[in-house]
């Protein structure tokens, strides 16, 4: 990825940093603006297969690190959702279609051929999704507003329906909150919106999971039921969604494929809303997935947009997956070359990604400085772009980001972190891991060539250690139900000294508090994604540039 380094800022690409870094296809259509989302990913033949939304093709990859790019028009990935099944030597695809809904399979999938398995399936099917049982058994689950349906398929008899397909799972909005509209689950007047399952057997019990409430909001997530069969009858798993990151840097974790990796690792690949542009502006993340004693399966997504390492081992749990480093760069004083009034330089450095700072042009000359304000570690960098006045639509044109980063400690002299002068890559979330930390307290991004528009970032963040102490803990904290809607829990405490940020953890026991919600500087919050029948137990983490100090107390917020 990256054309120069200095010699003393060598890279590490085990490492990755929400959201993935790919080249996110600009869209065919106005406004420009780029999108994948409702992924699906495979294993065959040794590699990792990903499929997304209106892409114009598909990706591979061998280790979840670097992925690669197939362009193709044989199948239509112009189309919604797309689902793929690995059966045998072959891949099965299939797209989300009101009309008619057609498989077609590849032997070769790094060749771009496709060829059609099956012309028109018993019924159109949108945002389908594949399921090959352990004893072989195909079925398929689709279902967009309500409800969410199931058939099996004969695949050694051209794809027919073995029975009638099935309503596997309605909306309840009365009481489960993630399911209520709006990035904070407070647009009840809106009604409820489901779609996108996902099937996945583990230990012998199937989890169905489904996207809800809204592709363009923050709080869009995964729900689950369970069953002991493919079709049911289902039960809600009591810890819901179990898919969630309604806040941070970027939002959402929806519409997922949650995958297992070549060690045994559970995946859960999502939709990351950004929705400025247009409300299918929209990115992929990746978070690990669990299952607890109790065949509890929850996403664990803490500080999910932070840098993780790809891990190269089966993990036993969250303990063994925790952010690389802590956050540098959050409203730290920034300098730049110029800037539009409605897009101001604090914008780079705010953790919104749907903020952003812009230069008034797409010129060599502009450039962003970010002081720390101290001399400190910095071990890795995201440089996320921002499409301001692109125009570009599909994949056209020189689309690589050109850019030169550099660090200094005195403002004065200068090194190189990256030349990336010449490259011809489309890297818009570009992320560099360094083998060995920077000493550093000013960095600067120099623009050289942009696709379009205007030189736009929304988050030049910074990730490293700085000298200081852990946060206290928070004191004072209160967690009280709303009388008049149990969906809805009012969060209050003191703030920390030397507290940056707040997460959040809670769940329907104190054992597991699964669920993750991350502030900045706030000392109140309303979380409204609560299942309205079930007590709630929550405690509150600390953290800064240093590290995080762990909640010790657990408050409990009953339904009553």
């Amino acid at each position: 990825m990256f054309w120069g380094l200095s010699l003393d800022a060598q890279y590490n690409t085990d490492f990755f940093c929400n959201p993935l870094d790919l080249s996110y296809r600009y869209q065919l259509d106005e406004p420009s603006r780029r999108e994948a989302a409702d992924p699906t990913v495979i294993w065959f033949k040794d590699r990792y297969y990903l499929f997304a939304s209106k892409s114009g093709g598909y990706w591979h990859s061998f280790d979840l690190k670097k992925w690669n790019f197939v362009q193709t028009n044989e199948i239509p990935t112009e189309d919604y959702a797309p689902t793929a099944i690995a059966i045998g030597d072959t891949i099965y695809f299939l797209a989300s279609s009101y009309v008619k809904s057609t498989i077609y399979k590849s032997a070769d999938p790094l060749s771009g051929k496709w060829s059609i398995a099956k012309e028109k399936l018993e019924k159109a099917m949108w945002d389908p999704a594949f399921f090959l049982d352990t004893d072989n058994r195909l079925f398929v689950y689709w279902g967009i507003m309500s409800p969410i349906y199931g058939v099996e398929l004969d695949y050694n008899n051209d794809f027919s329906f073995i029975g009638e397909p099935e309503i596997l799972i309605k909306p309840n909005v009365d009481l489960y909150g993630w399911e209520v509209n709006g990035d904070d689950n407070k647009m009840i007047e809106k009604g409820s919106f489901i779609e996108g399952a996902w099937m996945n057997k583990i230990k012998g019990k199937y989890y169905l999971q489904y996207a809800t409430p809204g592709t363009q909001f923050k709080s869009y997530a995964d729900g689950v039921y369970i069953s002991e069969n493919p079709l049911g009858p289902f039960s809600l798993q009591d810890t819901n969604p179990f898919a969630y990151k309604p806040e941070g840097f970027i939002n959402g974790a929806g519409h997922g494929s949650t995958f297992q990796d070549r060690y045994g690792n559970f995946w859960h690949m999502g939709s990351m809303s950004i929705s400025v542009n247009h409300k299918f502006e929209r990115r992929l993340g990746m978070w690990p997935v669990f299952i607890d004693e109790d065949g509890t399966l929850y996403t664990h997504t803490a500080f999910g947009d932070y840098p993780h390492k790809i891990p190269g081992k089966k993990l036993e749990g969250p303990a063994d997956y925790y952010p690389s480093a802590m956050l540098l760069s959050y409203k730290k004083p920034v300098e730049v070359s110029s800037f539009l009034p409605e897009h101001p330089k604090e914008n780079a450095v705010n953790e919104e990604v749907r903020e952003y700072w812009s230069a008034k042009t797409g010129g060599k000359d502009e450039w962003i400085l970010v002081d720390l304000q101290s001399t400190s570690e910095v071990s890795s960098i995201q440089i996320n772009y921002a499409d301001d006045s692109t125009g570009i639509l599909g994949r056209q044109g020189e689309i690589g980001y050109q850019y030169l980063l550099e660090y200094s400690v005195d403002k004065e002299n200068w090194k190189v972190l990256a030349d990336n002068m010449k490259s011809v890559l489309d890297s818009p979330h570009s992320f560099i891991e360094f083998i060995k930390p920077i000493s550093a307290r000013y960095v600067r991004l120099t623009n050289y060539h942009v696709p379009g528009g205007k030189f736009a970032i929304s988050g030049f963040r910074i990730f490293g250690s700085s000298k200081g102490n852990l946060p206290q803990q928070v004191s004072n904290f209160t967690a009280t139900r709303n009388p008049n809607d149990s969906r809805s829990v009012e969060l209050k405490w003191e703030k920390s000294p030397d507290a940056i940020g707040y997460n959040i953890r809670f769940g329907i026991h104190p054992d597991k508090l699964y669920q993750n919600y991350q502030v900045f500087e706030t000392d109140n919050l309303y979380i409204n994604s609560l299942n309205a029948e079930l007590d709630y137990y929550f405690t509150i983490d600390a953290f800064n540039e240093n590290g995080i100090s762990k909640g010790e107390k657990i408050n409990v917020a009953t339904n009553k």
